[in-house]
């Protein structure tokens, strides 16, 4: 029996529809939002980008004059904007270069025998530190950076009030304690200069050898967040916009360093860090709530 072979040829199917260009939570944009958003970030629109890199400048400025402020005002502007997780991977990994550039700046200062006995007490702490704040919820992010900004400037008054001061040994427990509350969370600068002037540094010496040492420990903390997954596309844009930004108040500090009265910068930024921290730890309750 002959096989009978069918000269119908099957109907091609159907192609599959156009993938929308952006997704977010499963809803295709329209082009028009498309057109206000830069994929590059996710779902910040490009007005936000402006207030971060404005904030940005602004802050490298004050950090550039008195070696912190950039990690304790940053959260501030970040923390409505991308959420409290990403902010101390983002302000890790773009404080590496502005404090890059910061030391290049300031090189002449750099007391290296100081930054390498910091440096060396405090990675492995700052490695604990930063795998702890990644097992954080959005909530429990929020209360640490909150709690910290806080305690950064009664830290600051209380060291400032009884001026003490530290030996080699003395600074190498003190960046131990420093490595941990720098690896999972914002506005710890301020303990790591009142070391450093404890120590006898002074004046750009301070800001030279803060900025020299806080590149390696921001590399620490990059890796750790890096294994840990939380180093996402997101990130490291936002991270790469801010030191972007940020790379010409370095050396425009250096130039007001020692023209701008530091007591009025520091009363100001006080206030501002004192009443964000409030802020987060009381939205923190709230979510917790």
């Amino acid at each position: 029996m002959g096989v009978v072979v069918s000269s119908a040829v099957e109907p091609k199917p159907p192609d599959p529809p156009p993938r929308p260009l952006f997704h977010k939570g499963g809803t295709q944009r329209s082009v028009s939002q498309v057109g206000r958003t830069l994929s590059a970030f996710d779902d910040i629109s490009i007005p936000q980008l402006l207030l971060i890199a404005a904030a940005s400048v602004c802050t490298s400025l004050l950090g550039g004059v008195t070696g912190y402020g950039t990690g304790a005002l940053m959260p501030l502007v970040l923390v409505p904007i991308v959420g409290p997780e990403p902010v101390v991977p983002i302000i890790a990994i773009s404080a590496t270069l502005t404090n890059l550039s910061r030391s290049l700046a300031f090189h002449s200062s750099i007391d290296w025998r100081r930054a390498k006995l910091v440096v060396l007490a405090a990675i492995p702490t700052c490695i604990l530190g930063a795998w702890g704040y990644t097992l954080l919820s959005g909530p429990g992010a929020m209360l640490m950076i909150g709690a910290m900004l806080v305690v950064a400037v009664v830290l600051r008054r209380l060291v400032g009030r009884y001026d003490f001061r530290v030996h080699d040994r003395g600074l190498v427990v003190g960046a131990c304690g420093w490595g941990f509350v720098v690896g999972g969370s914002n506005g710890a600068g301020v303990i790591i200069i009142s070391l450093l002037m404890a120590a006898g540094l002074t004046g750009a010496a301070v800001i030279a050898t803060d900025a020299a040492l806080s590149v390696a420990i921001g590399l620490v903390r990059l890796a750790v967040f890096g294994v840990a997954g939380v180093a996402t596309a997101k990130v490291m844009a936002v991270a790469i916009l801010i030191g972007a930004v940020t790379l010409p108040g370095a050396f425009l500090a250096r130039l007001i360093v020692e023209r701008l009265p530091i007591h009025v910068h520091t009363v100001m930024l006080d206030v501002v860090v004192v009443v964000g921290g409030v802020v987060m730890i009381a939205g923190a309750m709230g979510r917790m709530g």
